[in-house]
């Protein structure tokens, strides 16, 4: 019998059967500072239910499962009858119905609900991204069909309903219901006021028929879809049934599906309205102002599906520094690593006090946080998302060659990782939405720095970089082609005042030195001595089996 040729040590096992959430220090700390002391047991116990699910080795097969068979469009059926139907690897319907099952399209009408669905859904990502964009139109859509009670009253109770139900059936048979979203054209990209998809009036009160053609159709498989078309008043917002309530199929011919980089579970299509049947939401020429409320939702979701791309990088990244060994020791022993992995954890934590803060306000919603929201969402929106990519790129090669190998998960992690900065506006069309507010709303401009101020007085570096923001503010002329670098730094501004209030000391410490101190290099890894790094790891490190 030949002996083996090597014996199979010093490698780094599988990051399952812990829970994701509780293993969060970061996440539990925001959700407990939010939310009602009443509730938080029954929240608490929600998302450990769920963190449970996301850090169990079957989930972790369900997310393989739907990247590696992809979703495959039917244009007809075996007789030639055009069907356009997009069929989804079962694994997608699996993470899917468990999304809606646990409540993740549910924000609106539960207390709390918006801090609760936003931890849930920064949980749940970390297995998959791809099937969050449905999740994500679904929830969003609420407040734009809110602008038509009697639309609002037939739909909002399926989009929050906890039942998945995929059938391609009329929406009133259905005990749950998604929606996606279709405004992109091919001539217009984010400049929506170009889209040329035409709406004629029908003789029923609020029905037209639309013809035109959509770029960009996300999640082709849901039940409807708004989307913007010009009507004779203007550019208008119109909700769209896949299935019309006799059973017969909308005319919506999906002429293909994207060949994407990453969130390849997903279906991203090309569609065509002839004389397609919609509904219209809101007034006429109205639409970007009807559904600006959905972009708005969906904006501060491309953040929260960022800081959990980060969360479950760095995690991943701990976890293989924890358990392999090079040089005569554990990697995370090694001076230069810890400070590699703290950095990462220190913008990982950023994003996710960052962003549950967000959530929070949505659930208070009062006059000052509408105006927080309407100018911390956009600065948020820009910065997370553009963080993402870096931390993805720096996490994978923690875990050298095997990081660059798909069975590590951390590819997949990384074609995401651009995708957020993307979708619902690029970095520019957030940079000048900014502008737009820091010129002409200065109730919004107020509440931000309101925010910021109440870290005054506590670190001097932050007081400095607020000083030296204030002094940015004050010069606008000509201002568009800085409009990164202001929005850099009221993101880093609002990031540290908030860990300033709320992090411990020594995160907060790391991050003003970092970010605001100036004592800081060009790339990972390049924290100044002196800090406590073993505390910020202790808080990122996702035990396995913890409860």
């Amino acid at each position: 019998m030949t002996a083996p040729t090597h014996t199979v040590t010093n490698q780094v096992p599988p990051l399952v059967g812990h829970d994701v959430y509780r293993t969060d220090s970061a996440l539990t700390d925001a959700v407990a500072r939010h939310a009602d002391p009443a509730l938080l047991p029954e929240i608490d116990e929600e998302l450990s239910l769920l963190g449970v699910a996301a850090g169990s080795a079957q989930a972790q097969r369900w997310g393989e499962e739907a990247n590696t068979y992809g979703p495959v469009l039917r244009t007809h059926d075996r007789y030639g009858n055009r069907i356009d139907e997009v069929d989804f690897h079962p694994s997608w319907h699996r993470l899917l119905g468990h999304a809606v099952t646990a409540g993740l399209t549910d924000a609106w009408s539960r207390p709390d609900g918006h801090l609760r669905r936003a931890a849930g859904f920064l949980v749940w990502s970390q297995v998959e991204a791809g099937h969050g964009c449905p999740v994500s139109m679904t929830h969003a859509a609420v407040p734009a069909l809110r602008t038509d009670p009697v639309l609002a009253a037939e739909w909002e109770p399926r989009l929050g309903s906890h039942v998945y139900d995929p059938r391609l059936v009329p929406a009133g048979q259905k005990p749950g219901a998604l929606l996606g979203m279709g405004m992109t054209e091919k001539q217009g990209g984010s400049d929506v006021r170009a889209n040329t998809t035409a709406a004629r009036p029908l003789a029923e009160e609020g029905a037209y028929a639309l013809t035109g053609h959509k770029w960009f159709c996300s999640a082709p498989m849901s039940d409807g879809f708004l989307v913007l078309a010009q009507a004779p008043g203007g550019l208008t917002c119109f909700l769209l049934p896949r299935v019309l309530p006799d059973g017969t199929r909308n005319t919506f011919a999906i002429q293909r599906l994207k060949d994407k980089l990453g969130n390849r579970s997903n279906a991203s299509s090309e569609v065509e309205f002839r004389d397609t049947w919609a509904r219209r939401v809101g007034e006429e020429g109205r639409g970007v102002a009807t559904i600006i409320e959905m972009v708005a939702a969906t904006r501060l979701d491309c953040a929260i599906g960022s800081a959990a791309l980060m969360r479950q990088a760095v995690a991943q990244a701990v976890h293989h520094a924890r358990h392999r060994s090079a040089f005569g020791g554990p990697l995370v022993d090694k001076p230069l690593m810890r400070n590699v992995l703290a950095d990462l954890a220190l913008e990982s934590e950023a994003a996710t006090t960052t962003v549950l803060r967000l959530a929070a306000a949505c659930d208070t919603d009062t006059e000052q946080e509408r105006h927080f929201r309407r100018l911390a969402v956009a600065v948020t929106k820009f910065w997370v998302t553009k963080r993402c990519p870096a931390v993805a790129a720096e996490a994978l090669e923690c875990l050298g060659g095997n990081g660059y190998v798909e069975e590590s998960g951390m590819p997949r992690i990384f074609r995401e990782s651009p995708l957020n900065s993307v979708w619902e506006g690029s970095g520019n069309v957030q940079a000048l939405d900014v502008l737009r507010v820091l010129t002409r709303e200065p109730l919004a401009v107020n509440a931000f720095l309101s925010e910021v101020g109440l870290a005054r007085g506590a670190d001097r570096r932050l007081d400095a970089a607020v000083k030296d923001l204030l002094s940015e503010l004050g010069d606008l002329d000509g201002v568009e082609g800085r409009a990164r670098r202001i929005v850099e730094r009221m993101a880093l501004v609002l990031q540290g005042s908030l860990l300033v209030r709320h992090a411990p000391a020594e995160v907060a410490d790391a991050f003003c030195a970092s970010r605001l101190g100036g004592e800081w290099g060009s790339t990972f890894g390049t924290l100044p001595s002196g800090l406590a790094l073993p505390s910020i790891l202790t808080r990122t490190t996702p035990w396995p089996g913890a409860s």
